[in-house]
């Protein structure tokens, strides 16, 4: 594909606009339609980045001829069914993390990706951040191997908001979500995949109906652990902070940053052509449009993922 990729993005709040900022240091691609669930704070968004077409309707977008791909950045529980819709229409489509909030929606997307073989990928950001790349080459490369991952989810969110502050239409959820990223990534890391996986969880919030703090531990075939803590509860520092024991060497990584066990830092500037998972994440997804392959981070690839989840969902709902 030559010509320039024409995307349609639907979501314009605060995980829409990192992907628009990002998709702005890509050549060869260009936003031409931004759809969100109000009408005139995203046309706003489209009027700074110079989106012409807007709507508050998914399949405005998918009815557009030019439009060769979708983003989306919608709520948990659109992703599914959204990213089904993008198929059927014909577009090739990101879908932000969580692929779906059950296995059965995340095995029909898969499902529906082969018979289309349209390019359809799953926003696991963790796998194009700088300090996991870095990372992760030194294990391809044969220099470490992890022994134990110890992952902390920190945020404060007792009430809807979303990472700008604003209200959130939907609630989110600490398994679904924001597991997603560390159970994925531990197998990705660990090059191996995960055989045994424990939850509990604490009290249900008696408004948002979800548990606001959780703790996972993960097992691989090679013998490598995770421990991961979540907590919607947490007044401090917000974000995931991952700790890297290995073989040869500990790393804590914080997004695109990354330090050693002692805290001292390291240049993670050269291991890609951004420092921005998101922008990163977006170049994967046009260069396998482009290149007519599967992209890292396919959905095929995180399903493994979604089947962990769900076994950690049912082992929850049993106590």
């Amino acid at each position: 594909m030559a010509k320039k990729i024409k995307v349609a993005l639907a979501g314009a709040g605060a995980f829409g606009i990192k992907h628009l900022d990002g998709i702005n240091n890509i050549d060869g691609v260009e936003v031409v339609s931004l759809i969100g669930r109000r009408l005139e704070p995203t046309q706003e968004v489209a009027k700074k980045y110079g989106i012409a077409h807007v709507s508050t309707e998914l399949s405005d977008a998918l009815a557009l001829k030019d439009v060769d791909a979708v983003i989306l950045c919608t709520p948990t529980q659109m992703h599914a069914e959204q990213g089904l819709a993008c198929l059927n229409a014909g577009k090739h489509v990101q879908i932000e993390i969580p692929l779906a909030d059950s296995l059965a929606d995340a095995q029909a997307v898969v499902d529906l990706q082969k018979k289309t073989g349209l390019v359809a990928m799953a926003g696991h950001t963790r796998r194009f951040n700088p300090s996991h790349q870095y990372v992760h080459k030194k294990i391809k490369a044969g220099e470490l191997n992890i022994q134990q991952m110890d992952v902390q989810t920190y945020f404060f969110r007792r009430t809807n908001m979303n990472a700008l502050g604003q209200p959130r239409s939907w609630t989110d959820h600490l398994l679904w979500h924001h597991a997603a990223h560390t159970v994925d990534l531990f197998a990705y890391q660990a090059g191996s995949p995960i055989v045994k996986a424990n939850a509990v969880q604490g009290p249900i919030h008696k408004d948002l109906g979800i548990a606001m703090d959780m703790s996972i531990q993960l097992k691989a075939a090679n013998g490598a652990i995770c421990t991961l803590s979540l907590s919607f509860n947490n007044d401090g520092p917000l974000g995931t902070f991952f700790r890297y024991i290995c073989d040869n060497g500990t790393y804590i990584a914080r997004y695109d940053d990354l330090v050693n066990g002692k805290e001292e830092k390291i240049d993670v500037s050269k291991v890609d052509v951004s420092m921005n998972g998101i922008e990163l994440q977006d170049r994967e997804f046009f260069a396998a449009i482009r290149e007519g392959r599967e992209p890292n981070s396919s959905v095929a690839q995180v399903l493994p993922c979604y089947q962990v989840l769900h076994d950690l969902d049912q082992q929850l709902a049993q106590g």
